[in-house]
């Protein structure tokens, strides 16, 4: 019987297989860091006396504290800027490759690896962020782990993992005018549920898959982890080589040749068998919003807000009414009639440049609506916002009242100065809307990049066919 691409990776990096149920011992191609989850891990082994198993395997960034504006002051927020200062300290002691706030290189950390080509097929990657699966895009295996194990991968350069079960999502079709990826996966997670893909990695395959740049797959992959999957993949093809040639750590000349020829074997086997099967018709499907506390909580844009007394099951029917209270929303309420205050535009779900694009095309020669108090369009990355300058989207930005900031996860969490207060709405491209993700209080309703674009003018939750 075939394997499947996870298991394939998986095999290649297995250092020892775990005995009567033990975890299996793998080896890591890649360690990345910030500086929300790598200070205990620092300190462990420095009172171990360790330092790292290879430095060369290892690169940090600065992203969940980082602020957006006057990035050249002194941070505000006390134990934003101990955070900070702590993890340049502790790339100084062991000699880790570090790209701070306003390095060129700086950004997302999930944005930062795919551009420099430190991403790759087939490699194993892991960080102490959960949304590490967005490498998954490139055919990686990639990982989200906490600090302790931070530290163990730091010291020895490999991890402790159970194995996993293994799931397809098959997207065949093709995508309506207005459908993006980010309504793929949040169609996914209506459909699977937020546990679906719980002890699973998931494999995302299909036609209208394969149609997709690498910016999208990233998207997909991204947000795996809000279906309860340990990872995302997609296996590579000539679009993910395409992406990556010419990149600063890509292989070169023979080394490149040699590369894709071990990439093109990434692919599941057509005997292989996955633990479970999820179908998805594209041609289906509309643009996405979100209208709970949890990303499984959406609903295609045309449609209303749930009735909780309409639903049969107890505790779906306790949720929704729960969810709802928190949202302020009335039962049976159109989606499209719901008016937001705020409209975030960013993340390491929907910050790169294709998106900062789709977002400009929406917004050009158009103004934010009077209720709408901001606008905030994030880049994921310092070389992400220096192509959207050399492209003039930030003047389409400004021009149309939008406030055009420096890299960083910025509003897609609370652990930086751009958050919301109690009650305030929004409507936002990143991947959670957990009550007060945002901000004490805060109300969020996930979308695409064109959705929250097109929000932005109308002043109420639309898609671009309503413009």
């Amino acid at each position: 019987m075939g394997t499947t691409l996870a298991e394939k990776v998986w095999a290649d990096h297995l250092v020892r297989k775990g005995e009567q149920g033990a975890p299996d011992l793998i080896y890591i191609d890649l360690q990345l860091m910030h500086e929300v989850t790598s200070p205990q891990a620092f300190e462990g082994l420095r009172l171990a006396g360790r330092g790292l198993r290879r430095l060369d395997l290892t690169i940090a960034t600065e992203d969940h504290n980082t602020p957006t504006v006057d990035i050249d002051q002194p941070i505000a927020d006390k134990t934003s800027a101990k955070q900070i200062s702590t993890l340049e300290h502790n790339c100084r002691d062991f000699g880790v490759r570090l790209h701070p706030l306003g390095d060129a290189d700086q950004g997302i950390v999930h944005q930062v690896g795919p551009q420099l080509g430190l991403t790759q097929p087939g490699m194993t990657i892991v960080c102490g962020d959960s949304h590490t699966s967005t490498h998954g895009a490139f055919g990686a295996l990639a990982f989200g782990i906490g600090t302790s194990e931070v530290e163990h991968v730091m010291a020895t350069q490999t991890l402790s993992l159970k194995p996993f079960k293994t799931m397809a999502v098959n997207v065949e079709g093709t995508l309506p005018q207005g459908v993006s990826s980010k309504d793929i996966i949040l169609a996914i997670i209506a459909k699977i549920g937020t546990g679906g893909g719980q002890g699973h990695v998931i494999e995302y395959r299909g036609s209208a898959i394969r149609a997709l740049s690498m910016e999208a797959r990233m998207t997909i992959c991204n947000m795996s982890i809000e279906a309860g999957a340990r990872a995302g993949m997609i296996a590579p093809d000539q679009t993910t080589f395409d992406y990556l040639q010419g990149r600063p750590h890509a292989p070169e000349g023979e080394m490149w040749d040699r590369a894709v020829e071990y990439w093109e074997t990434l692919k599941t086997d057509d005997d292989a068998v996955f633990d479970k099967v999820v179908d998805l018709d594209a041609n289906d499907l509309s643009p996405f919003v979100t209208w709970g506390t949890n990303p499984g909580q959406g609903l295609p844009i045309n449609d209303t807000v749930p009735v909780p007394d309409k639903i049969a099951d107890a505790d779906k029917r306790r949720a929704t009414t729960s969810a709802l209270a928190y949202m302020g929303l009335k039962p049976g309420t159109p989606i499209k009639s719901i008016a937001v205050d705020t409209v975030f535009i960013g993340s390491c779900t929907n910050g790169r440049i294709e998106d900062l694009r789709a977002a400009a095309h929406i917004m050009k020669g158009n103004h934010k609506a009077k209720n709408i108090h901001r606008v905030l369009v994030v880049p994921a990355s310092s070389r992400v916002r220096l192509q959207a300058e050399h492209e003039g989207l930030d003047k389409v930005f400004k021009e149309f009242g939008a406030e055009w900031r420096n890299a960083g996860c910025s509003m897609c969490l609370g652990m930086n100065a751009d958050k919301m207060v109690p009650g305030e709405r929004a409507i936002s491209t990143s991947n959670r809307n957990f009550e007060g993700r945002q901000g004490k209080g805060s109300r969020t309703h996930l979308a695409s990049p064109i959705v929250a674009a097109a929000t932005a003018i109308r002043g109420t939750i639309s898609s671009p066919a309503d413009l």
